[in-house]
C-alpha cells in the first residue's frame, strides 16, 4: 500500500503567503493586519492555516459573544434560511417583532430600530437627536474625547480622536468634544444649538475606561434640566458583555438613585449577533415615534437571519448564566492583572475594565527595554508577544491590551489565558 505523507511545511506556509498576496493584490488597504491568516475556530479556540491554535480572548473585537462554530447559533442559520431570507422592511415578519420586545424588556418600554452594524446604529442616534431639536434650530451633540463611534463620516466627527479623522476634513458640523467623565465640561459646552449628549458607559477603542456613577447620574439631571437627550453607545459595552445587559447598569448597581436613570437611547451592535450583521438601537418610549414613516431605513436592517440569530444568542445567554459568568471571569482577570502589576511594576500598570470587557495597561514603552528599539506601539508589541505564545488579545490606543472573549469562556480557559500573560510579562520583566 502507498504510504501517505503528510503535506510538507514549506506548503503550508505558502498557504498564508498566498493568502496575503491575494489582500495585498485585491483588497483595499484600510486596516493594519497582524501576520496571521486564520482558518477555523470552535468555542474560545481559532486555528490558523499553518495548524497553530490560538486561544482568542479578543472575540472579534468584542463580536463572538458565543465563541466560534456553536452549534445552535449554526442550526439556527440554516433552519432560517430554508424557510425565508430576506422580504425587506415594508412587511411585517415576527423574528423582528420578537426581538424587539425582547431589547425592550432588558431596558425599559420604548421601541427598537434594527440596522447592520455599529456605525450604522449611532448614524441613527444622530438622526434622532437631528428630529429632536429641528423645530428648534437644535442640532449640535457633545461627545468625549477618547471616544470612539464608528467608521462613517459622521461618526468620526462624533469621535474624540484626532486620528481617525485626518485626510477626511472638513468634519460634519454638529459635534463637540470635552473630557470623559467631566460632568461640568459638558455643562461648559452647552450652547444655544445643543440638543444630545453621546458617551459610551466603557470607552473601548479610547482605553478602557468605565464612566463612573456620578457622571451617568449628573448627565441625566443635566440633560433633563437643558432639555436635551442623553444618548448612550452601547455596542462594544454593551449586551452583558459588562455583566449586564447594558454597561450603564452595570456601573450604576446598587448606586442610590440608579432607579431614575435611563438614557434617552441606546445603540448596539457587535456581540448582539455573535458574528452575525445586526445592529440596532433603543429609543425610549416618550420619543419612540420621533422617526416616523420615511424618516430613517436600511435594505437588510432587521433582517430574518439576523434577526433569527440575534433571537438565539439572547436565549442562550439567559440560559446558562452568561451575565453571571461575565462578571465572575471578569473579576478573576481583573484580580490576576492587578497581581501582575504588584509583581512587575515596569511591565504592567495595572487592570481596567468592568466584566468580560478588561485591559492591561502597560508602562511606558521605554521602561520595557525589550519594546523601547522599536517604533511599534507597547501595545502592539505585547499583542505579537501574545500571538507566538498561542493567545489572541486586541489593541487600544498605545499602552492598554484588551481581553473581550466569549461570554461562555470557561473559567479553565481563562485559567490558561492568565497564565500565558503571566508568563509573556515575566519573559519581559527579565530582559
Amino acid at each position: 500500500m502507498k504510504e501517505i505523507v503528510p503535506e510538507s511545511p514549506a506548503i503550508v506556509r505558502n498557504q498564508q503567503v498566498a493568502i496575503q498576496q491575494l489582500f495585498q493584490q485585491y483588497v483595499v488597504p484600510s486596516y493594519g493586519r497582524f501576520e496571521l491568516a486564520l482558518s477555523h475556530g470552535l468555542g474560545s479556540w481559532l486555528w490558523d492555516v499553518n495548524g497553530k491554535r490560538y486561544l482568542d480572548l479578543g472575540g472579534g473585537i468584542a463580536v463572538t459573544s458565543l465563541g466560534h462554530a456553536h452549534p445552535e447559533i449554526a442550526d439556527t442559520l440554516a433552519a432560517q434560511a430554508r424557510k425565508l431570507i430576506h422580504i425587506s422592511n415594508l412587511y411585517y415578519h415576527e423574528p423582528q417583532g420578537r426581538l424587539a420586545q425582547q431589547i425592550v424588556k432588558q431596558l425599559a418600554p420604548g421601541k427598537v430600530f434594527f440596522c447592520n452594524s455599529g456605525a450604522e446604529a449611532n448614524e441613527g442616534l444622530y438622526k434622532l437627536a437631528r428630529k429632536f431639536g429641528h423645530d428648534e434650530g437644535r442640532f449640535e451633540i457633545i461627545t468625549a474625547f477618547n471616544s470612539f463611534h464608528g467608521r462613517t463620516l459622521a461618526g468620526i466627527s462624533a469621535t474624540g480622536q484626532d486620528k481617525v479623522k485626518k485626510g477626511f476634513e472638513p468634519m460634519v458640523a454638529g459635534f463637540r468634544h470635552v473630557p470623559f467623565n467631566d460632568l461640568q465640561a459638558v455643562r461648559d459646552a452647552i450652547s444655544p444649538a445643543t440638543v444630545a449628549v453621546l458617551i459610551e458607559g466603557v470607552q473601548g477603542e479610547g482605553g478602557v475606561t468605565p464612566a463612573t456613577p456620578e457622571y451617568l447620574l449628573g448627565l441625566r439631571a443635566l440633560c433633563d434640566e437643558k432639555k436635551l437627550l442623553l444618548l448612550m453607545d452601547g455596542v462594544q459595552c454593551g449586551h452583558f458583555r459588562t455583566g449586564k445587559f447594558q454597561s450603564f447598569q452595570r456601573i450604576l448597581q446598587g448606586v442610590r438613585g440608579a432607579e431614575q436613570f435611563l438614557p434617552d437611547a441606546v445603540s448596539m451592535a457587535k456581540s448582539l449577533g455573535n458574528g452575525f450583521p445586526i445592529g440596532a438601537f433603543w429609543i425610549q418610549e416618550r420619543h419612540a415615534d420621533l422617526l416616523s414613516a420615511g424618516t430613517h431605513g436600511t435594505t437588510y436592517g432587521g433582517n430574518l437571519l439576523g434577526c433569527a440569530v440575534a433571537l438565539k444568542v439572547m436565549e442562550i445567554i439567559e440560559r446558562e448564566g452568561l451575565a453571571d459568568n461575565a462578571r465572575q471571569l471578569g473579576g478573576f482577570f481583573r484580580d490576576g492583572i492587578a497581581r501582575l502589576a504588584a509583581q512587575h511594576p515596569k511591565v504592567v500598570t495595572g487592570p481596567r475594565g468592568l466584566g468580560l470587557m478588561i485591559g492591561i495597561e502597560l508602562a511606558a514603552k521605554e521602561q520595557i527595554p525589550a519594546f523601547a528599539p522599536s517604533d511599534k506601539p507597547a501595545s502592539t508589541q505585547f499583542v505579537n508577544r501574545l500571538h507566538e505564545a498561542g493567545l489572541l488579545t486586541v489593541p487600544a490606543g498605545t499602552q492598554i491590551v484588551r481581553l473581550l472573549p466569549a461570554l461562555n469562556l470557561t473559567r479553565a480557559e481563562a485559567e490558561q489565558g492568565l497564565q500565558i500573560i503571566e508568563r509573556t510579562v515575566a519573559g519581559l520583566s527579565k530582559v
